[in-house]
């Protein structure tokens, strides 16, 4: 892991590569956590997290599954939804001037969720939340998702 003096460098400069977690209830509703922390702190997200350097998209996905639904799911167990391009005016240090860019690979994953026992390294609470639910909370990158859950209908 880089000192957040370098990282921020990286982020500066260059995009970052990022795996998000699409859990779906019957209903269409997403997994959405509340963020805690920047970029896109005080909205309502799906779980996922960044690739680190020399780490495998299988690794990568074991190790934030783990830490962010509290248990390790191979990526097997997924369907890659795409590739999704998500810009921020903000960034981890909330310095300013310093916009963040995620190249993000979105995967469906089918699994029982028990809103309570879910970690909270990364969100305040959970909630299933509509398409239509709280719109002015739910991040716009993350309703791209509700996006391709009609597109694959």
């Amino acid at each position: 892991m880089l000192e957040n003096d370098e990282f921020i460098k990286v982020v500066k400069n260059t995009p970052l590569v990022a795996l998000d977690l699409v859990i779906r209830a019957g209903d269409n509703e997403l997994l959405m956590g509340m963020r805690i922390n920047e970029p896109a702190v005080g909205w309502w997200f799906v779980p996922g997290g960044r690739i680190r350097k020399d780490e495998s998209i299988e690794d990568a996905f074991l190790r934030i599954t783990k830490t962010e639904l509290g248990k390790s799911y191979p990526i097997d167990h997924a369907r890659l939804l795409g590739a999704f391009t998500h810009q921020y005016q903000t960034n981890f240090a909330r310095m300013p001037g310093i916009s963040t860019h995620y190249v993000v690979l979105a995967y469906e994953l089918q699994v029982d969720v028990d809103l309570e026992r879910l970690p909270m390294g990364q969100h305040s609470e959970y909630r299933w939340v509509g398409e239509n639910g709280d719109p002015a909370r739910v991040h716009p990158n993350t309703l791209a998702y509700f996006k391709q859950a009609e597109r694959d209908a």
